[in-house]
């Protein structure tokens, strides 16, 4: 396996970079999606709004933690998950600035 090398980057590329590989799966845009949409703290009921089974949901959730997108709680023995607004603020911010950078209209190659 290759090394990365993310300390020849700076920290708005690997930030970036780390949401967007947190963002590159069908399955955790849905659960984001749906956790926008119910606006609420969730758990174990995404197995009923998903394709997926239990453990592959959480093997996504874990994913999307790592890169603060969402927060959990523990409520007896189960983890209830909610979006982490603060972090999402950040993110639409990375990414605007990120695709709001303009491309001058010329041929290409």
């Amino acid at each position: 396996m290759g090394i990365t090398k993310r300390e020849l980057f700076t920290e708005h590329q690997n930030n970036l970079a780390q949401v967007a590989k947190a963002l590159a799966h069908p399955a955790r845009i849905a659960i984001i999606e749906h956790l926008l949409r119910v606006n609420t703290c969730i758990g174990g009921e995404l197995v009923d709004h998903l394709p997926l089974a239990q453990p592959t949901i959480s093997q996504h959730l874990r994913e999307l933690k790592e890169a603060g997108i969402i927060q959990g709680t523990i409520d007896g023995v189960k983890i209830n998950y909610c979006i982490n607004a603060q972090r999402w603020r950040e993110i639409a911010r990375l990414f605007g600035d990120f695709l709001a950078t303009p491309v001058i209209e010329q041929g290409c190659c």
